[in-house]
């Protein structure tokens, strides 16, 4: 994936399983389990026709969606054995705190796990911010509220720090359009009958989480239907999903007096020093300028009572998984089950273990690798890394459409990437999160309010270049254009049941190193990370005749994932999603390229009856392993920039010329495409 941080916490969400685990089997236990990619096949399936379901179907058959999940497959079950982990190092942290991380995470679980008295409490934890706003007697002090309790109640934006897109060495505060209780704003005007009926749902919703704050149901009723225009409103004026995906697009810095200008109603100045950034913020990057005239529109236009109304319903809106069963029943019922089509919650102590992976990740991951890390797979990956990127250099060296000049600039900035494998060198300091022996949710904002100082505090300072935004349980990765780096926690190379050294280098160079290192590298050299330059910063390197090129072959992925049919009506959107679908692709050419120079490939020695070649596109199959219910790719579709699973596979390997020579596809089969069709790029 592409980072995009514009969370406080600023690190990814997402747990899994360390490589190098032993999944909790005895050597020869995991031995006698069937083979990790063979026994996933459907055999009724031809490859030809649908590969994802020949490699897949076979598994999924088997393994229905538990009902407390939206989705289930491989993802899952390296959680499931990490849940189990993490509950003893909780377990564990409460029977014996003898450190400041364990009594940390000793008190964030006992607050958490603590239903009884988080039910008895109801309401109470945010009773105090309730009355603030209520207290305000005008828009403007409403927006002082909502920016001194950052860590509770959100403003109707985003305020992030990060790198200055075109100064990588400078850490900026930036500006991003926010503020709406729907995912996304297509949700706010799309004609399709799921979508529409969401909408239709979401007033009643709000009213009945505002009945919670002590509303009648009129009152409610009446302050949900101003909140949901005043967010349409504001829905009108937000980008769509393709649209943020332009950086240069979404590049506009001004002074702090400029802001003010575009965005008048709004004492800008206060805002930022009620935020905790009273220095080194004379200048400021927005992403949206239209978006922030909108809202300071508001500002002047809404009566008070409309905004209100907002920040009540955005602050109960953001605590309700921390306060009273009932309150969280209330927001699982419409925002996980109608939208994400998930019938039934994660019991308690998963859900606390998603919520403390949030603020206490790397303290875990602190705690995790000391039991659960092995140096010799950590080795492994780092030299796959390293046989990827030899890969491109060798792809790119042989482009018949690049010019040399700009080769030898892609060239360079192949070679700055920096690797970033397992966990950090270095690790935060947290102890000045001041969680302790108090309620759930007042937890919560101390580990909200670590962050955000923690963030603020890098304005000023060299940036930090070795930090990491993942813990090393994350089962996921990303590509860091600012850095140009590709940062790889443990997690992601997991196999399900198997340890590393029993996985054939076929498996790996397809499950590893083309779905995850070889896709990472690729997003430096996408529609998005192609702008960045060797050191980082947004800034063309590119002749004009290459970068029309560029854009021709990326048309033609384009097309290809708009013909693609999802659930009910619903398109991928290929503009969207194009800088996944090129990481897809490259990944797998260079897994590829890379995989036929070892010695399994060279041989040609079948196993469990599948040759090397078909192993290797059988273990990219495998990093997609499961399906996932019409409610959440509906909304996956509207929300996402990565295709769903299925369309990850037979997308791009109807792009490979290596899998049609490996399959013996040909025309009138359903993964074929024609030459003049295929996706040529990298």
């Amino acid at each position: 994936m592409m980072k995009h941080t514009l969370n406080g916490a600023g690190i990814a969400l997402g747990i899994a399983l360390m490589f190098a685990c032993n999944q909790g089997q005895k050597s020869q236990e995991a031995a006698n389990t069937p083979d990790a990619v063979a026994a996933n096949v459907d055999s009724t399936v031809s490859p030809t026709q649908d590969y994802f379901d020949y490699a897949n179907g076979g598994w999924i058959k088997r393994n229905p969606i538990p009902p407390e999940y939206n989705s289930w497959g491989i993802g899952n079950l390296v959680k499931e054995e990490i849940y189990k982990r993490l509950l003893t190092i909780n377990e564990q942290a409460v029977a014996n705190p003898n450190d400041a991380i364990s009594k940390k995470i000793a008190a964030f679980w006992k607050s958490a796990m603590d239903s009884a008295k988080i039910n008895a409490e109801g309401i109470q934890p945010i009773e105090p911010l309730l009355k603030e706003i209520d207290a305000a007697t005008s828009v403007e002090q409403l927006i002082q509220v909502a920016a001194r309790n950052n860590a509770a109640i959100s403003s109707p934006f985003f305020l992030y720090i990060g790198q200055d897109a075109k100064n990588s060495e400078v850490m900026a505060v930036q500006f991003y359009q926010g503020g709406l209780g729907l995912p996304n704003r297509d949700y706010y005007f799309n004609t399709d009958a799921r979508t529409a009926n969401i909408r239709n749902l979401y007033p009643g919703h709000i009213a009945r989480m505002l009945q919670f704050t002590g509303m009648d149901s009129a009152a409610a009723k009446n302050a949900a239907k101003q909140v949901f225009d005043l967010e349409t409103n504001l829905a009108k004026s937000s980008r769509k999903l393709e649209a943020l995906r332009d950086p240069e697009a979404n590049y506009h810095k001004m002074a702090v007096n400029e802001l003010g200008k575009l965005a008048n109603n709004i004492n800008w100045a206060e805002y930022l020093q009620l935020q905790g950034i009273t220095k080194f913020a004379d200048t400021v990057i927005v992403g949206q300028p239209e978006f922030f005239t909108a809202v300071s529109k508001a500002v002047k236009t809404e009566p008070l009572d409309t905004w209100k109304n907002y920040f009540k319903w955005n602050l109960i809106n953001s605590a309700a998984a921390k306060l009273s069963d009932t309150i969280a029943t209330a927001d699982f019922e419409f925002y996980t089950k109608l939208i994400g089509g998930q019938d039934k919650q994660k019991p308690r102590w998963k859900r606390v273990l998603d919520a403390e992976e949030e603020y206490l990740g790397e303290a875990l991951g602190q705690l995790f690798v000391k039991e659960f890390f092995n140096a010799t797979a950590k080795k492994r990956y780092e030299n796959l890394v390293e046989d990827i990127r030899t890969a491109l250099k060798e792809r790119i060296e042989k482009l018949d459409w690049m010019s040399d000049s700009t080769k030898q600039k892609a060239l360079y900035k192949l070679s700055k990437i920096t690797k970033k494998v397992g966990y950090p060198d270095k690790w935060k300091d947290f102890s000045a999160m001041e969680i302790k022996d108090q309620s759930y949710f007042a937890n919560a904002v101390a580990g909200r309010k670590w962050w955000h100082k923690y963030n603020i505090d890098k304005l000023g300072k060299p940036v930090d270049r070795t930090e990491w935004d993942m813990s090393p349980q994350t089962y996921n990765a990303y590509y860091n254009p600012s850095n140009n780096e590709i940062v790889l926690p443990a997690g992601i190379f997991t196999v399900p049941g198997k340890r590393d050294e029993e996985l054939d280098d076929a498996i790996v160079y397809g499950y590893a190193g083309a779905s995850t290192i070889g896709h990472e590298i690729t997003h430096g050299f996408d529609d998005e990370g192609r702008q960045f330059d060797a050191n980082g910063n947004l800034k063309s390197w590119w002749t004009k005749e290459d970068e029309k090129k560029f854009n021709d072959r990326a048309a033609v992925m384009v097309k290809q994932f708009d013909g693609y049919v999802v659930v009910d009506s619903l398109h991928i959107n290929g503009k969207a999603t194009l800088g996944e679908n090129i990481a897809d692709l490259g990944g797998i050419l260079l897994g590829w390229d890379a995989f036929k120079k070892t010695e399994q490939y060279k041989k040609g020695v079948s196993i469990a009856g599948y040759t090397p070649s078909q192993r290797y596109f059988m273990g990219y199959a495998l990093g997609w392993l499961g399906h996932t219910k019409k409610e959440s790719l509906a909304k996956r579709v509207l929300t996402d920039v990565h295709s769903p699973a299925k369309f990850r596979v037979n997308g791009p390997f109807s792009d490979v010329d290596a899998f049609y020579e490996v399959y013996g596809v040909k025309p009138g089969d359903g993964m074929y495409r024609p030459d003049s069709l295929r996706v040529r790029i990298w």
